[in-house]
């Protein structure tokens, strides 16, 4: 490997130069990698040895209505059904009444661990008796926070092991996703334990499992608006109350029952400048709460209605990090016409329902591939080397030939351009 020391305090333009010399680029692979440096000063702010943006496209859902209000929900994603679906979703349970979504008190947890420890037991009592010292020490750390009505608001501590004790302190972060100042205000407490009772600290970092921070979303579907294909509501009803009862009882099936669920999720939680890896391994931890990992979301029929339900930790901010630096982000906000961190977690939860209504709905009745191939062979004929105006028809011949591989989209391309140009 050619020596890179120092990458990260050359110029973007020196950094390009070092990495096509050494890499032997070619001048095709160079462009593309300045034609796609959009904004060089927030890449130089956002990340480490910034060399260019990797884009990843926007769309727009319909039909939402959380809450009696209706929303626009941009959504950013590489799935090409992903939009489609959720937009579908959506429209359903928008006849159906909408959503009823609300969130839970917005709270953070901080972990301070506790290594080495000799007598657990003992090291509790101490610092319950300590828990106001140290709850005033943490908000010191962060006055600001306090003042807008924000900061600690409790101290509970557990054994893990016998050398082992955790605090977790729980935060009123406000309007933003708070890492950086929960992360603030744990070294100062731990410094305060550090000093106070002589105990050595192994680390002190937030938790991404916000089961203080819960936001839930529900709907009921009368049977009529579930129709499709031949079956009646009541069967499709019945048939996705048996697929989300088959996600309680497996995990392979409940991996994949989440994974569309957080199809939906990820793509608005990045569209919103939040950090979607935290949203997910909060997501995936709460799903195994009870001991085994099930489906986030659950569906039941009530009367002549399928009513489903989700439930998921949602520690997303509407303001600061990214989010305030970032202008896609503020555009984002403005279409959803959002005002706060509250409702753009019900938005993000309703939406994982919505997705998740559209999966089950095209997997008990016409099967998840044929629901979407049309959209799947958009990006296939792309990738064989078709122009726009093309696509279309392509997708269309690739439909009647029943074919679903590059090698077969590239043939089909060919000959769709001899037999045009010969008229």
């Amino acid at each position: 490997m050619q020596n890179y020391g120092k990458f990260y305090q050359k110029s973007w333009e020196e950094r390009i130069n070092h990495i096509s010399q050494n890499e032997k680029l070619t001048k095709e692979q160079i462009q593309i990698l300045k034609n796609s440096a959009h904004n060089k000063s927030l890449g130089d702010t956002m990340i480490e040895n910034y060399i260019t943006d990797y884009s990843y496209p926007e769309g727009i859902a319909f039909h939402y209505l959380i809450n009696n209000k209706r929303y626009l929900v941009p959504m950013v994603t590489e799935e090409p059904s992903v939009v489609a679906a959720s937009s579908h979703g959506a429209a359903i349970i928008a006849k159906a009444g909408g959503f009823l979504a609300k969130t839970s008190e917005r709270l953070m947890i901080g972990q301070i661990i506790l290594e080495s420890v000799e007598d657990s037991a003992k090291l509790i009592i101490e610092i319950q008796k300590l828990t106001k010292d140290l709850l005033v020490v943490a908000d010191q750390a962060h006055p600001s926070l306090k003042k807008r009505g924000g900061g600690t608001r409790w101290l509970k501590t557990r054994i893990l092991a016998e050398d082992l004790v955790v605090l977790n302190i729980a935060i009123d972060v406000q309007e933003a996703m708070g890492a950086n100042m929960i992360n603030t205000m744990l070294e100062a407490v731990a410094a305060r334990l550090e000093a106070v009772l002589r105990q050595q600290v192994l680390m002190s970092i937030l938790s991404n499992y916000a089961t203080e921070c819960l936001a839930s979303t529900t709907c009921k579907i009368p049977y009529e608006l579930l129709s499709k294909n031949g079956f009646a509501g009541e069967i499709i009803a019945q048939k996705i109350v048996q697929a989300s009862r088959v996600a309680q009882l497996d995990t392979y099936r409940a991996a994949t029952h989440n994974k569309g669920i957080m199809n939906g999720i990820d793509a608005v939680v990045m569209a919103s400048g939040n950090d979607w890896r935290a949203i997910e391994s909060g997501a995936h931890a709460y799903a195994a709460r009870n001991g085994q990992y099930k489906g986030l979301s659950t569906w039941k029929i009530s009367g002549d209605y399928l009513v489903g339900e989700l439930e998921i930790p949602l520690p997303v901010g509407f303001i600061g990090g990214s989010i305030g630096i970032v202008p896609l982000v503020s555009l984002n906000q403005k279409l959803m016409k959002i005002t706060s961190a509250r409702e753009l977690e019900q938005i993000i939860v309703s939406v994982g329902l919505a997705q998740n209504l559209a999966a089950l709905l095209a997997l008990v009745s016409e099967g998840i591939q044929k629901g979407h191939m049309r959209l799947q062979l958009k990006s296939l004929v792309i990738a064989a080397g078709a122009n726009v105006a093309e696509e279309a028809v392509l997708v269309d011949k690739m439909l009647q030939a029943d074919k679903r591989d590059i090698a077969s989209a590239k043939k089909i391309l060919t000959d769709y351009r001899k037999k045009d140009k010969n008229g």
